[in-house]
């Protein structure tokens, strides 16, 4: 490849839970810059899960568990071979794998039907962490999708 490769940005834990994941989520649920209402959504969406959950278990268990159950582990890619397209099963490198699972988290909690965005992600991590819910199932989708195209595995690059 001609050009380099980006350097990696040092990313700081958030100032709650000391944690550099949280930090990364809160970012990618970020608009417009507004860093600052990213984080008040997380902590809302925390909030609530521990109201839900009550004292049994650490909101931010619940979330790290929802998370790991929202991941994909395989996914397909386009491959033209001799005129015609094939979905080629890759395995994803695990930045990828994070990256997806928490934007399939936000972008599901977005189209849910709750008053705020807090209750929103709330629910929806909810859902995955029970695995149930769309981000869940857009994971079994294209596992599934994975497991079909198995035959042309032998294409990858």
């Amino acid at each position: 490849m001609r050009k380099t490769k980006p350097k990696k940005r040092i990313i700081l834990p958030d100032p709650k839970y000391n944690d550099v994941l949280v930090t990364k989520f809160v970012n990618n649920i970020m608009l417009r810059g507004k860093k600052s209402i990213a984080f008040k959504i997380f902590y809302d969406a925390m909030d609530v899960l521990a109201q839900k959950i009550g004292e049994e278990e650490n909101p931010l268990e619940v979330w790290k568990k929802a998370l790991a159950n929202v991941t994909p582990a395989v996914e397909v890619r386009s491959r033209r071979i001799g005129g015609a397209t094939f979905q080629i099963p890759t395995e994803i490198p695990n930045a990828r794998k994070q990256s997806i699972g928490m934007k399939n988290l936000i972008n599901f909690a977005r189209k849910r039907h709750e008053k705020s965005m807090g209750q929103k992600l709330a629910g929806e991590i909810m859902a995955a962490y029970k695995e149930e819910g769309a981000a869940f199932k857009k994971k079994e989708d294209t596992h599934r999708m994975a497991e079909a195209n198995k035959a042309f595995s032998h294409f990858r690059i």
